[in-house]
């Protein structure tokens, strides 16, 4: 026996149901509730389902707790309704259509283009010493005197022109300072160029007035005797007036002792060394890679920074013909040429010798260039360069540029196209 409700499906009772029927075949009446609601809903019509009688117990109500299955029911339906919804408005096509301005690829930042001045400079390593030769190696003081070395200089000593370098056998032998070395034996009569580095010294020195004295002059007069007597006289020498050989040296000075190869008492024998030297003035060697010779000359300004962080100033004073490679490397690319670099104010190092030091080397400037870093720069594929700009709205766009001056200490590069100060261009994160 079954019951119909209008508006519900038939509902076979429990015992009609035949035995061996396949699952879900033979429903309960608590089952079919779900269905019934569902069809009132589709229909709306009430059947007052609460209120159907059992029909193997005529006049029996069903349960309450079907209601709250129910309940339970429709507030899973209510929850997807919701979840629905807010798939919808999230996935309107008809919302706001304003576009987020797109993020930057991973691994990329922004930098904005700058205007002003510009300085092209080369950043390196030096070594800060005293300058010597001209390819670096010391001087050598060389004897031309016979007896017994009776003072010798100490490594560090600073020996001035016209003063005493050392002693040989009580008679002091002093430097005189110019490029062209003793040879010979000078008294009055003789001319050359040895003659003319007397003159000067002796003028230089005070111990004649170039108004008695030419400076320039090879002859070797009177008034050259008469000088030389008086330096010989304030030194302690035998005044004869004339110059034997070994009794004075000729270096390019004043000197500073780098090493003493005499020792007191030992004899001392033409052509052997007393010491090795360097000049007083001062200098730093930079190793420049070979690559960068054409953008340093001489005269450039260079900024040192000392051991203790420092700073002074200095100027490109020669730079080397030969390129040289530690031999170990091969590679032509690692070449160095030396460039030398004098002081402007060389008490600023005080004592420091063959100290490590940085220096910046500016080989030129621009005082209104269009600035970027060099790492937005793009290598196009037919040669040349761009940069990634981005605007306002995020929107990207490859611009052509021409290089100018490159600042290799600070990364910077002079561009020109369609940029203007404050754009943004890509770079890679740092």
């Amino acid at each position: 026996m079954s019951v119909e409700r209008p508006g519900s499906t038939r509902v076979p009772e429990p015992d009609a149901a035949p035995a061996g029927d396949e699952p879900g075949r033979g429903l309960t009446r608590s089952d079919a509730a779900v269905p019934v609601r569902a069809a009132e809903r589709e229909t709306g019509t009430s059947t007052g389902t609460a209120e159907i009688a059992d029909a193997g117990t005529p006049g029996r109500k069903r349960p309450r707790r079907r209601r709250r299955r129910f309940a339970r029911v429709g507030g899973a339906i209510v929850v997807l309704a919701v979840a629905a919804g807010i798939v919808i408005v999230t996935a309107d096509p008809f919302g706001d259509r304003k576009k987020t301005p797109p993020p930057t690829t991973t691994g990329e930042s922004l930098a904005s283009v700058r205007q002003g001045p510009l300085s092209s400079q080369v950043d390196q390593s030096g070594t800060l010493s005293y300058v010597a030769r001209a390819d670096g190696t010391p001087y050598s003081v060389v004897n031309h005197a016979n007896g017994v070395y009776t003072w010798v200089p100490r490594a560090g000593d600073e020996i001035k022109c016209g003063k005493v370098l050392y002693w040989v056998g009580g008679t002091p032998v002093p430097l005189l300072c110019g490029t062209w070395p003793a040879y010979r034996d000078l008294s009055e009569g003789d001319s050359g160029k040895d003659v003319r580095e007397l003159n000067r010294n002796l003028v230089k020195l005070g111990y004649a007035d170039d108004a008695d004295l030419d400076p320039d002059s090879k002859y070797f007069g009177s008034a050259t005797a008469t000088a030389l007597e008086k330096l010989q006289d304030k030194i302690g020498a035998e005044e004869t007036g004339s110059l034997k050989l070994g009794s004075a040296v000729f270096l390019p000075g004043p000197l500073r002792i780098t090493k003493a190869a005499a020792q007191l008492g030992t004899n001392a024998r033409p052509g052997e060394p007393v010491a090795q030297a360097t000049s007083t003035d001062r200098q730093v060697t930079v190793n420049l890679d070979a690559s960068q010779q054409s953008q340093v000359k001489v005269g450039d300004k260079v900024e040192i920074t000392l051991p203790d962080n420092r700073t002074t100033s200095g100027k490109v004073r020669r730079i080397g013909a030969v390129a040289t490679s530690s031999s170990d490397q091969k590679d032509s690319s690692s070449a160095t040429i030396p460039v030398y670099v004098t002081l402007t104010h060389p008490k600023d190092a005080g004592g420091l010798d063959q100290a490590p030091v940085r220096v910046q080397i500016t080989t030129g400037g621009v005082k209104d260039a269009l600035i970027v870093p060099v790492t937005a720069l793009i290598g196009r594929s037919g040669g040349g360069y761009s940069v990634e700009k981005v605007d306002a709205r995020g929107a990207h766009s490859v611009v052509p540029v021409t290089l100018g001056l490159f600042d290799n200490a600070d990364g910077l590069v002079q561009v020109s196209g369609n940029l203007a100060p404050g754009d943004r261009v890509v770079v890679p994160a740092t």
